[in-house]
């Protein structure tokens, strides 16, 4: 199959450096034509990290004027992620962006508008989508196996030092804003939009960063609660999920490990049997996370190629970012 031409817009992003690597790991299915940083700063502090070995730095005005060029991978740092994005879509571009989609809900609509118009494959990078042990949680709910679900409980928190808290304070969600997105999406695809969004905002040391926070989501059956926290000690591997349903229930911790070969196992609990999985409890054997980002990688070639479909469509990333602003405190009167 023909490769595709891709580069990596900005290099300020968190996640940039690592799905730099995991890109590059992919040559079957994308040539790296280069990556763009105009900022003298985030050259300066990132541009000598051996994921950007060997290719050709430059600015965006050059990686957008590559001949061949069919997608590009944004990784500018948050609050430029949007219109980073915006520029490459305008020009035809297909885009891997990563998250979260930005603060401005006028232009992520454009955004999205823009990006179905004119067909392009597009990719927020929450990553626990490809996550193996969270796609057994979302099969268990999408065939039925727990009956109808009424209660989910989620929670993706970790502990930071005052640098990081420094820059999430820009940001009028705070914590919940850079990582309530991940745990959001879950939700969405098990049971929908919700009917209400009720969120509690919390600030742990008296400082101006919003470090702890609850969001409640209301169904007609059920209800779901999004945890996050930058306070909670050792949280990483207190990342949860757990999903409750009428015949049976699915929970998961930690979310994943930071070491990629480490089996992930989920606790399956069943009322009646389901598939080949007898009624009672017992632990799933999910495999190892392996590379956290090649498999969507993989997934956004294929639809980029025109292999399949999207499988998270634009809809889907629209209703997310705006749950999320809802969530962060943005009046509900101006998410139209």
């Amino acid at each position: 199959m023909k490769k595709i031409r891709i580069g990596q817009l900005g290099i300020g992003h968190n996640h940039g450096t690592a799905r730099m690597l995991s890109l590059r790991g992919l040559p079957e299915y994308f040539e790296v034509v280069g990556v763009a940083e105009d900022d003298p700063a985030w050259r300066e502090k990132r541009g000598g990290h051996r994921a950007y070995e060997g290719l050709p730095m430059m600015s965006e005005k050059e990686l957008l004027a590559m001949p061949g060029l069919e997608a590009v991978m944004v990784e500018k740092d948050g609050g430029e992620l949007q219109a980073a994005a915006m520029r490459c879509a305008e020009r035809g571009l297909h885009l891997c962006m990563d998250k979260p989609g930005g603060e401005d809900w006028t232009g992520f609509r454009k955004l999205c508008e823009l990006v179905r118009s004119r067909d392009l494959a597009f990719q927020l990078g929450y990553v626990y989508r490809t996550n193996p042990a969270v796609r057994f949680c979302l099969d268990a709910v999408k065939n039925g196996w727990l009956g109808e679900v009424f209660e989910i409980h989620a929670v993706m928190s970790r502990w930071d030092k005052d640098t990081y808290r420094d820059w999430l304070s820009q940001f009028r969600g705070g914590a919940m804003y850079i990582f309530a997105g991940y745990l959001i999406d879950l939700v969405l695809q098990m049971l929908g939009e919700p009917d209400r969004v009720t969120p509690f905002l919390k600030r742990t040391r008296g400082d101006d960063l919003i470090d702890n926070g609850l969001a409640v989501l209301e169904y007609p059956r059920a209800t779901a609660t999004v945890r996050v926290s930058v306070a909670e000690v050792e949280g990483y591997q207190h990342r949860r999920l757990i999903v409750c349903g009428t015949n049976g229930t699915v929970e998961l911790c930690p979310i994943e490990y930071q070491k990629d070969e480490v089996p992930l196992s989920v606790r399956l609990t069943l009322k009646e049997p389901r598939a080949h999985y007898a009624s009672g409890t017992r632990m799933v054997n999910c495999g190892p996370r392996g590379d956290r980002y090649q498999p969507q990688m993989i997934e956004f070639a294929r639809v980029v190629r025109g292999e399949i479909a999207n499988p998270i469509p634009v809809e889907h990333e629209y209703l997310l970012q705006k749950i999320l602003l809802e969530i962060c405190g943005f009046p509900v009167a101006d998410l139209g």
